[in-house]
């Protein structure tokens, strides 16, 4: 069970990361953006809610898990002490980030904004050479033949859809 403790870390980091990349920096954007039409369908708002709903709720899970799974938090500062794996984390390496990949895209779609667009598309770029150059060797040297296993079985980005018995 993940202590009280964790959970306000995670929550204080929550409000200060990810919030401001998917949430306050999309609308700051928006503001000098004129709308879009291209990002102006009929079923919009439809897609607008469920990338919304699934980049929140993929990103809540996830934090979670590293709460209770991994006895840590979303912060660089303070990760899990344990290697996730369970989870969403056995179809995909890094669905924290692409939980506020699909909020940011959400917002995109919210504000018929192509700055948003390509915010999100910078923020994908920077994810991933931060997982490239920092968090995947740093996992190697903290947690050895374990991880490389992980990432021989999970992919990076992309869920598999075969269920994850081998994690």
């Amino acid at each position: 069970m993940a202590s009280p403790y964790i959970l306000l870390k995670t929550a204080v980091f929550t409000i200060l990361v990810p919030t401001t990349v998917a949430g306050l920096i999309p609308r700051l954007l928006a503001r000098y953006d004129r709308e879009s039409p291209s990002l102006d369908f009929r079923s919009s708002w439809l897609v607008e809610y469920v990338l919304l709903a699934l980049g929140i709720l993929l990103y809540i899970s996830t934090a979670w898990r590293f709460s209770d799974e991994g006895h840590g938090t979303p912060s660089p500062s303070d990760e899990p002490k344990t290697l996730v794996t369970g989870g969403i984390y056995g179809h995909m390496r890094n669905p924290m980030y692409v939980g506020v990949l699909l909020v940011i895209g959400g917002q995109a779609i919210r504000y018929k904004s192509l700055h948003v667009l390509w915010w999100a598309a910078v923020c994908w770029l920077g994810f991933h050479r931060r997982v490239i150059e920092y968090e995947e060797p740093h996992l190697v040297e903290k947690h050895g033949e374990v991880y490389e296993e992980y990432c021989d079985r999970v992919p990076r980005w992309l869920p598999r859809l075969r269920p994850p018995d081998d994690v």
